[in-house]
């Protein structure tokens, strides 16, 4: 079954797309993409925890001054569930010394690995945690951009008046870990949704500058949180001598605005390449535990940063990361850290003519000791065919980011064909 009428109308807009291209400029049509299928066992129990068949097909239709793309793709999940994504399909003009962007795109910004800084416009698909691509892990927003091209540097606006928020979890996934309430709880979603408009747009600016010595940007935007804050009101009733009591909480998520400003950079030395981002975050909502706080909630701003140096030699590639969380006029009622620091680290080399892929990547949560390990074998078995052997082992305390899935650790395979 399709999972969502949203599925149905963008297989409609998929027909048309290429219906009206095969038409008028058939000659002129790219056609790729991959097969796949993704298959994961719990390491606590032995159950399936994922079984995946992907299908992504990516058509590009050029011409001298535009270019238009699309690019669905299809999830199967066991035998019958079947959610169809229409992640990308824009149209692209070109000028002299300027581009236009038009249509759903993903947008990445940034220098880090694995961690989401200033690579704030496109919203995060969060529904399986951080273990998908990253490029399929964002999701594709409705937006206008246009790069400004002069000299060495980019100048990149960005509208977009269609908000898209970041999709998390629902009950019944292995993924879904609900704070613990001391009473029953109501959701009030009315307050959720951001109607399409002028006055709740968002805008995005960056400034790039390119050379041999230094790559950098600037960038600032006035946005919303994609992930919305949870207002909590109390609800109070007698009990059976009339005494008031906790009778149950009325939550209702909302999302806030935020200004965000930031910049990123890259510079290499010998063999090394040094890499930083930073950004300031301005009107952050935060759970806290005071019962006088409107709504349960306390706003604060707070910095968002990364420094990372990878080193390369041969075949092998090593890479790390610190990155740091730091509220600002930090409340000891809120329930998240001051300070949550973390870092990654990358190793990877690739044998036998670079058909083998050796690879560990991990995060370790400093604050609490835990982590999540993930290595992985890849064969390029042919052209376009490779085999995955992977894992994903969370490990530590259950207070940490990545020590209350420690019961989600998993082995996992790909086979995956590329078209």
């Amino acid at each position: 079954m399709i999972t969502s009428k949203k599925s149905g109308r963008s297989l409609l807009i998929v027909f048309l797309f290429l219906s009206s291209s095969l038409i008028y400029a058939q000659q002129n049509i790219n056609l790729n993409g991959f097969v796949r299928n993704y298959t994961a066992l719990s390491y606590k129990n032995g159950d399936m925890t994922m079984l995946q068949n992907t299908l992504n097909l990516d058509f590009n239709l050029t011409g001298d001054k535009t270019a238009l793309k699309a690019n669905p793709m299809v999830y199967l999940y066991g035998i019958d569930s079947l959610d169809l994504r229409l992640r990308e399909i824009y149209l692209d003009l070109y000028f002299n010394s300027i581009d236009l962007r038009i249509g759903k795109q993903q947008i990445v910004w940034g220098k880090a690995d694995g961690v989401f800084i200033t690579d704030i416009v496109s919203p995060l698909n969060l529904t399986e945690f951080l273990l998908p691509d990253f490029d399929e892990i964002r999701v594709g927003v409705y937006a206008a951009k246009a790069d400004f091209y002069f000299g060495n540097s980019t100048i990149e606006a960005i509208w977009k008046p269609v908000f898209a928020g970041n999709e998390l979890p629902g009950p019944g996934s292995i993924w879904y870990k609900p704070p613990e309430f001391p009473a029953p709880v109501t959701f009030d979603h009315s307050k959720e949704k951001i109607k399409p408009s002028l006055d709740n747009s968002e805008f995005y600016l960056k400034y790039s500058f390119s050379s041999s010595a230094i790559d950098f940007d600037l960038m600032g935007a006035y946005t919303w949180d994609q992930t919305p804050s949870m207002y909590i009101e109390k609800q109070i009733a007698p009990d059976s001598t009339g005494h008031p009591v906790l009778a149950g909480l009325l939550i209702t998520p909302q999302h806030n605005r935020l200004y965000v400003a930031g910049g990123s950079f890259t510079s290499t030395i010998k063999s090394f390449v040094i890499r930083g981002e930073a950004a300031y975050y301005n009107g952050k909502y935060f759970q806290t535990k005071d019962p006088q706080a409107p709504g349960m909630l306390v706003e604060k701003n707070y910095l968002h940063y990364v420094v990372g140096l990878d080193y390369g030699v041969g075949n092998l590639k090593l890479s790390t990361q610190f990155i740091q969380k730091y509220i600002m006029d930090y409340d000891d009622l809120m329930k998240d850290d001051e300070i949550m620091n973390t870092m990654t680290f990358l190793a990877r080399y690739d044998a036998m003519r670079e058909t083998l892929h050796l690879e560990l990547f991990s995060y370790i949560g400093l604050n609490y000791g835990d982590a999540l390990i993930r290595p992985k074998v890849t064969y390029d078995f042919s052209d376009g065919f490779s085999i995955l052997l992977g894992s994903n082992i969370f490990v530590g305390d259950e207070q940490g980011m990545f020590g209350r899935y420690r019961d989600n650790s998993m082995i996992y395979t790909k086979l995956k064909y590329s078209f």
